[in-house]
């Protein structure tokens, strides 16, 4: 069979027929538990962008290639009024990040098909072979066009002449904090990257800013930029707002916001006179505080803030001649706003109040959006909507991959904390499941800690979930203090409280489900990875609630992580201090002071060279653990950073959690976990 983009008319309706047809298969049609190989198996859609003229989107489908061990993204179109789409790109390394040239006729991407770091390619809209455009050295990094579409500009990392010569006569070495690739800006005509691939002319250079983001002026003769004083995320909260002048006779910078703390995300207005961007306004310690939409006129001058009165974080998504879109999570949803920068007004454009999109683009009208939206029943899709009224059209059919299989219920949970705090959670258990006091509860704590969790399809990383559901489980995913979603004073609620107060958020929402029946008391589990990790780790050391848990990626001494993180500032942020200043903070809220009276057998899991949260904070755990002679193992996933993030070995972190839990909870045998079963082939 030929591919869809290139089947005669007829084909093309019988081939969209046939998979419509497969997408309208319920989802309550279940017949079987997916295995770990079904689940990392699931093809996503994502990355949606919606042409100028908001007839077509483009959105990448991420598949899993096992032979590869690696999940790859294609670029796919869709046209909004049939509802027919088709593959654009095919290449095996994949591509990631389209955008459409402003008259709609091409699409471009990055991707490494070329073997080296990304580069820029087009094609035609409607099909044909790619056309490199970049030939970036060290790859390209962000990119967009310039509204007229006669230009491309994109940031890329500048290479230190003089690291070679050094390399060849020294070897290789790096001093800290000072040996940096600082990113610059560059250009290129898009005639001429049509032509042949192009280096680009470098705009900006030096090494006294490193550039982040940026955004094309209407008239295509200034970049407004955001920068940092070096390419470090230690330093985020340096970066401030500069104008790029273009000019043949050479271009002139100059800066625009100098404010303390984080400024960036420039987008200019319709008419070229103002520039909105996010910004911390003046407020450094930034990980627990709202940041603002902010205003400043482009030739300069004093910002003003738009959104003092939501109190969320915003993402600024763009400024249109219908106002400022941008997108935030209120508790469980994520909903898109536009803000009016004359009356300061803001409206909730998405619908209903249960909504959770995300990804969003916008025509340059303001008049319709692109987006991804999942629910308790379904998975991410790709939908598009009219701002005026808000009404989703579906444009895939990822969800049609699942309805055959066995899955838990997905809702929002309630209860209050011991001192008093309302927590959220996502509860996941059995459809036919009943309060009976015979249910394993495992918790499930996600990162941030101002990550949030959603009553969404589907579980498929790092936790099994629905294979522990169908044995009769149920789980709690902990919205605990200092999650996103519910305000600036709920997410400060943890600042020189770590640990401490997330554990009460987890401990009194097991107490609310024990004594609703809905749990064993005797047979409860907690996880989780980043600092979902680290509160496992807390509360493996302080509390006896538990008959196992895993801790993925966490801290477990705050003075360890805070001399070997790549982020120092956000230790400081939430204890205010460092260990040497205020060694009790760091006591208190450190799991290393409980382990004495640990007894809780605990699996470790842990990427070898993360710079997150170092590798020295798993291996202080498991020996501390061991010392006491509580069960303990640990598992270093080579070759890894913070997140494991290849299908193989997260294929290995599920199948370690897996056999873990059902032995402490379910009575299996114990583990050994260098030996691990083969999952039956996925489903295709």
């Amino acid at each position: 069979m030929p591919p869809v983009h290139l089947a005669r008319p007829a084909m093309r309706r019988l081939l969209f027929a046939l998979t419509f047809a497969l997408a309208a298969a319920p989802v309550g049609a279940q017949q079987r538990v997916p295995s770990i190989d079904d689940l990392l198996s699931v093809r996503s859609a994502g990355s949606a962008r919606i042409s100028p003229d908001g007839k077509r989107v483009a959105y990448v489908v991420t598949e899993t290639d096992w032979k590869a061990d690696a999940f790859v993204g294609q670029v796919w179109v869709a046209d909004v009024a049939s509802g027919e789409r088709h593959q654009l790109t095919r290449h095996p390394k994949g591509a990631f990040n389209p955008e459409w040239s402003p008259d709609g006729q091409w699409l471009s991407f990055a991707s490494t098909r070329d073997g080296g770091p990304p580069q820029l390619f087009a094609m035609r809209a409607d099909g044909g072979e790619p056309v490199k455009l970049t030939n970036a050295p060290t790859g390209v990094q962000g990119y967009q066009w310039s509204k007229d579409g006669s230009q491309i500009a994109w940031t890329a990392a500048v290479e230190n002449t003089g690291d070679k010569a050094r390399k060849e006569r020294y070897s290789d070495y790096d001093v800290v904090r000072r040996d940096y690739q600082y990113a610059h800006l560059f250009t290129a005509k898009v005639a001429q990257m049509l032509e042949a691939p192009q280096a680009g002319t470098q705009r900006t250079s030096g090494t006294t800013f490193s550039v982040t983001g940026f955004d094309w002026a209407p008239d295509g003769t200034r970049i407004a930029f955001s920068a940092t004083t070096v390419p470090d995320l230690a330093f985020g909260h340096t970066s401030d707002l500069y104008v790029l002048t273009l000019a043949d006779g050479g271009d002139q910078v100059r800066p625009l916001v100098t404010t303390p703390g984080s400024d960036g995300s420039p987008m200019w207005s319709p008419d070229g006179t103002q520039i909105a961007f996010s910004s911390g306004m003046g407020e450094v310690r930034g990980f627990a505080r709202n940041n603002r939409i902010a205003v400043v006129s482009a030739t300069g001058g004093t910002p003003r803030s738009l959104t003092d009165s939501f109190d969320e974080n915003v993402n600024p998504i763009a400024w249109t001649r219908a106002g400022i879109y941008f997108g935030a999570s209120l508790k469980t949803t994520a909903h898109l706003f536009r803000l009016d920068p004359a009356a300061g007004t803001i409206t909730t454009v998405s619908a209903p109040a249960t909504a959770m999109v995300g990804g969003v683009s916008v025509t340059p009208d303001g008049r319709t959006a692109a987006f991804t939206e999942a629910s308790p029943t379904s998975l991410g899709e790709v939908k598009v909507s009219s701002t005026a009224s808000w009404a989703p059209k579906a444009l895939t059919t990822m969800t049609a991959q699942v309805a055959g299989w066995t899955l838990g219920t997905r809702e929002v949970y309630r209860w209050k904390s011991k001192d008093g705090t309302e927590i959220e959670g996502i509860l996941i258990k059995a459809a036919d499941a009943k309060p009976d006091k015979s249910h394993p509860l495992l918790c499930v704590i996600h990162g941030g800690p101002t990550g949030v969790d959603r009553p969404t399809l589907l579980d498929a990383r790092y936790y099994p979930i629905d294979e522990w559901v169908a044995r009769g489980g149920i789980v709690l995913k902990v919205n605990y203090r200092g999650s996103a979603g519910y305000g600036e004073k709920f997410r400060r609620l943890n600042e020189r409280n770590l640990g401490v107060g997330d554990a009460w958020d987890v401990l009194s929402g097991v107490d609310a489900l024990v004594a609703q029946g809905w749990a064993d008391p005797r047979r409860v589990a907690s996880m989780g990875w980043s600092q979902g990790g680290y509160i496992s780790a807390f509360l493996t050391t302080s509390s006896d609630r538990f008959k196992a848990i895993s801790v993925g990626a966490g801290i477990s001494n705050w003075a360890t992580y805070y001399y070997n993180t790549d982020i120092t500032p956000f230790t400081i942020n939430y204890l205010g201090a460092d260990p040497a200043t205020d060694p009790a903070i760091y006591a208190k809220t450190s799991p290393m002071s409980y382990v004495k009276q640990a007894k809780t057998p605990t699996l470790i899991q842990h990427g070898e060279l993360d710079r997150r949260v170092p590798i020295a904070n798993a291996y202080e755990l498991r020996q501390g653990l061991e010392d006491r002679g509580v069960p303990v193992e640990m598992v270093v996933y080579k070759g890894f950073g913070h997140g494991i993030t290849k299908p193989n070995s997260q294929r290995a972190v599920m199948q370690h959690n897996l056999r873990w839990f059902n032995h402490w909870l379910w009575g299996d045998p114990l583990p050994d976990l260098r030996a691990l079963p083969a999952d039956a082939p996925p489903t295709p």
